[in-house]
């Protein structure tokens, strides 16, 4: 296949993997040795805060009554959308049981996970809409206690609004600590805390190293680096509006990529002349990170045809993908490897990323090859069990016995031998690894 980069970006998402690995590390390590006293020591010095680590219900009612009415309605209308299409999810996991073998029953049975820490950025962006994702879905898998854990800004605390997000979607506890502090306090049972069974939410190179160290004593959502978006757009797409979703996209960091694959030069040439004067018109924080992101990490690929798109936005496997093209149906039959799908350009990420219903926490730097973004099934355990009788087991047993012998695991083989004798006495068996 021949793609033509008329972009092609410089630079990678990658961070300084070693020394961000080496630093959370020893601040994970220093909180689990210390206890409350560390982490808050580390919260002291990194969010500048002394103030309550676990809101009361005074202080969460205070927080709430400082966020406008207009708001909190479009929170709630954010928290009913993601709400109901978590609980379609929800339906979609059943317990289940067959019978493998006359008188053998096997079944599945799917058992929310007892803790989940959720944590909401809130730094350079005070990540409203994160509470809601995270919060909400927990809460509809059946999670027992939910933590939500915000960054407070010096001198003020957790922004009010991500307050209310959490505290109407169903959060058990509000932590106002940020970073490696926040994760650890979740992960650790601080400060009363239940330990987290699973950690959640998006967050800087330092948040997403900690989950990564932590994974394995812990289940966390997948393994995040920074966000990233790819539009596939055709001759019918719009220019300003295929580059107004790339900007948009490009303004969450100054390395988060974003990629324009299409079939259509002309397309591709005047989306390119669109987009630095999109940028410019940004506030001034917005567009320094639009602008780096651009710069620096953005790719503009022009291909043969629509197969050929679709091969290679499956080779980089985005985060997000909008498809502005003809014959929707086709790329939602075509298209494999995305964390989230965005047809027509009637939608857009940035629907998803706030109120549409979909999750915005989702598989990046080409995760989406192997994972999904975040939902219900994510706090939920699927376990099996199985029952027998004692004539059913007569068969499972002679092959267990053989098969373990075969391997050499002569216990295995005898725990299948002691039922034989014991159910049926007397009748002979040949259960030698080549009988």
């Amino acid at each position: 296949m021949t793609r033509e980069y008329l972009k092609k970006a410089p630079l990678t998402a990658k961070s300084d993997a070693s020394e961000t690995h080496e630093i959370v590390k020893n601040i994970l390590d220093d909180i689990e040795a210390g206890g409350d006293e560390k982490a808050l020591e580390y919260a002291k010095k990194f969010d500048q805060y002394e103030g309550n680590v676990i809101l009361s219900q005074e202080e969460i009612d205070a927080a709430c009554a400082l966020v406008p009415e207009k708001l909190k309605a479009d929170i709630q209308f954010s928290h009913d959308n993601v709400k109901r299409f978590a609980e379609m999810q929800k339906g979609t996991v059943s317990d289940v049981q067959m019978e493998i073998h006359p008188g053998f029953i096997a079944g599945q049975k799917a058992i929310p996970v007892d803790a989940a820490g959720c944590y909401v950025p809130g730094g350079r962006y005070s990540h409203i809409a994160s509470a809601i994702m995270t919060v909400t879905t927990a809460k509809v898998a059946g999670c027992r206690h939910i933590a939500a854990c915000s960054p407070p800004r010096p001198g003020e605390g957790v922004n009010p609004a991500i307050v209310y997000a959490a505290h109407i979607c169903g959060a058990d506890k509000i932590i106002a600590m940020g970073g490696v502090q926040g994760v650890a306090a979740m992960t650790f049972g601080l400060f009363g805390l239940p330990k987290a069974n699973i950690l959640v939410g998006p967050g800087n190179q330092f948040v997403a190293e900690a989950k990564r160290i932590l994974f394995g004593r812990v289940g966390i959502d997948m393994i995040a680096g920074p966000t990233d978006s790819l539009v596939l757009a055709d001759k019918t797409a719009d220019p300003h509006v295929v580059a107004t979703d790339l900007v948009s996209q490009a303004e969450h960091g100054y390395n988060s990529p974003v990629w324009l694959v299409t079939d259509d030069r002309a397309l591709a040439e005047k989306v390119m002349d669109l987009v630095p004067g999109l940028i410019g018109d940004l506030p001034e924080l917005n567009s320094q990170n639009a602008a780096a992101a651009w710069r620096d990490y953005a790719e503009v690929i022009v291909c043969a045809d629509r197969e050929e798109m679709a091969a290679c936005s499956d080779d980089y496997a985005p985060e997000h993908l909008t498809v502005q093209a003809e014959d929707l149906d086709w790329w939602l039959n075509r298209l494999t490897c995305y964390g989230s799908l965005f047809l027509g350009e009637e939608t857009t990420v940035s629907y998803g990323d706030k109120a549409a219903g979909t999750n915005h926490v989702l598989p990046t730097s080409g995760a989406a090859g192997y994972t999904g973004g975040l939902s219900v099934h994510k706090y939920m355990k699927i376990v099996t069990w199985q029952r027998t009788t004692r004539e059913a087991s007569k068969d499972v047993a002679i092959a267990t016995a053989r098969i373990s012998r075969l391997e050499g695991m002569e216990g295995h083989a005898r725990a299948a031998d002691v039922r034989l004798a014991k159910y049926f006495p007397g009748e002979n068996f040949d259960l030698s690894a080549d009988g």
